[in-house]
């Protein structure tokens, strides 16, 4: 039975907000959690772009579309605030990171933060990985059941550990430290939301505490020390003002980036795997365009030459959005397409299902990367028809750092191997958190004949 989320204020000619509320604090959680994309095609359908329902225990409203999503995400009234919202999610474990911090105090965090992402930092991060890339993918062993997810997420992490944090760790450290962070990022959708031991959200408490405490024991020699990676960027910007972060500013920051860092990433890749290993010919495109290049490693200004990996990254991540997501809480009355929300309600940009519209792409459950080529550009359709970086102010920060490891890591890939998986494979995607196979990805890996 359908029922409004609050009426309009007396006189206004604004709508209430449509929805049907299902089981208090459960509502539709579990179906969206299962099958996200059909859900929303089937509130977009029976609701239109605005509509609200119970979801992991908050009334939500959730809102369709690229003309939705742009009100949102732009915030021009400052009605939107991203701290409260993904607190709720991840706050305990990703305190204050950026993502966490809103209006003024964001844009001051956004400012110091800058410099750790300018073009000199990129390059110096850019040669800092190579090693580690090529001694990763070397390392893997051909053979059929090849898991790529998790191939791909310990070397993603190890590289975080690397260009990120600068510091030398043995193994039982790192796999300490990596295991905090998949604890940290799972937490964040638990149905038990308080510390029963051995659960999801015991499990991310506990690693936050191992987090902080890796990060404040290295923290002085980086102040002193500096460096090349993002550790020692974060401890040494400063804005023309000369304002710099705290050690606790510092902490958080880089808790927050090394998980928005690497998770993101590792989906990314894993999902472009996937698809290269159901449509060879592409995959065989793209290797083509390695090999032309003529170098084993590329250097920053030659990315811009694999055009074709920079295709199938994007349909990578339309077709998987890494962070399915973007949710805001309502700080004052307002509206969107004309739908009176009001304050104190959470709002949801789910941009995985928005990249699936068909209102806005063709035939959008297929792969097809050529709908980004410079002769059709899809994408276009809209401002935000792709937005999986989010947008407005709080637009991911390191979405150049992001594309730059992307490409590298693949190039590495497709001149050593080649891989497949059988003619009628389906991966089972895990979708109750940030998206992940199932069953890890196994693929038949094939060295190449040099």
């Amino acid at each position: 039975m359908t029922s409004v989320l609050a009426p309009p204020p007396q006189g206004s000619d604004l709508k209430p907000v449509p929805g049907v509320p299902g089981v208090p604090y459960i509502g539709s959680t579990l179906a969206v959690m299962r099958d996200p994309i059909g859900m929303a095609r089937k509130r977009y359908a029976e609701y239109g772009a605005v509509s609200w329902g119970w979801l992991l225990g908050q009334r939500m409203v959730t809102v369709h579309g690229p003309e939705a999503a742009e009100v949102v995400l732009v915030n021009r009234d400052k009605a939107f605030a991203n701290g409260p919202a993904w607190s709720y999610f991840i706050g305990p474990f990703f305190n204050r990171g950026i993502m966490l911090l809103d209006f003024e105090e964001h844009l001051h965090h956004r400012r110091i933060m800058q410099q750790a992402f300018t073009r000199p930092r990129l390059h110096s991060y850019m040669d800092a990985m190579a090693p580690g890339i090529v001694k990763g993918v070397e390392s893997w062993e051909p053979g059929q059941g090849f898991k790529v997810y998790d191939h791909i997420k310990k070397l993603t992490l190890d590289l975080a550990v690397d260009v990120f944090m600068g510091v030398e760790l043995d193994d039982a450290e790192r796999a300490r430290v990596n295991g905090a962070f998949i604890d940290a990022v799972r937490a964040g959708t638990a149905y038990v939301r308080f510390p029963v031991p051995g659960l999801r959200w015991h499990k991310g408490l506990r690693a936050r505490k191992v987090l902080e405490e890796f990060f404040y024991r290295h923290l002085p020699a980086k102040r002193e020390g500096g460096g090349g990676d993002l550790f020692a960027a974060l401890c040494q910007a400063e804005t023309d003002d000369g304002e710099r972060f705290t050690d606790e500013d510092v902490v958080n920051h880089m808790i927050f980036a090394l998980m928005a860092a690497h998770d993101t990433t590792t989906i990314t890749l894993t999902t472009m795997a996937y698809y290269l290993a159901k449509h060879p010919e592409w995959q065989e495109r793209l290797r083509e365009q390695s090999f032309e290049l003529g170098k084993a490693q590329p250097g920053f200004d030659d990315l811009d030459a694999f055009t074709g990996i920079d295709m199938v990254m994007k349909e990578s991540m339309r077709l998987v959005t890494p962070v399915p997501a973007l949710p805001r809480k309502v700080v004052k009355d307002t509206s969107v397409l004309g739908f009176h929300v009001p304050e104190g309600t959470t709002v949801v940009v789910p941009m995985l299902s928005n990249h699936h519209m068909a209102e806005w792409w063709s035939d959008p459950d297929r792969f097809d990367p050529e709908r980004f080529s410079p002769e059709r550009r899809e994408d276009k359709a809209h401002k935000y028809a792709w937005a999986p970086f989010g947008g407005g102010a709080h637009k991911c920060i390191g979405l150049h750092f992001a594309g730059m490891q992307v490409k590298t890591i693949l190039h590495q890939v497709l001149q050593r191997y080649r891989w497949s998986v059988p003619a009628r494979y389906e991966w089972p995607l895990d979708t109750t958190s940030l998206p992940s196979p199932k069953d890890g990805l196994p693929v038949r890996l094939e060295p190449l004949e040099q």
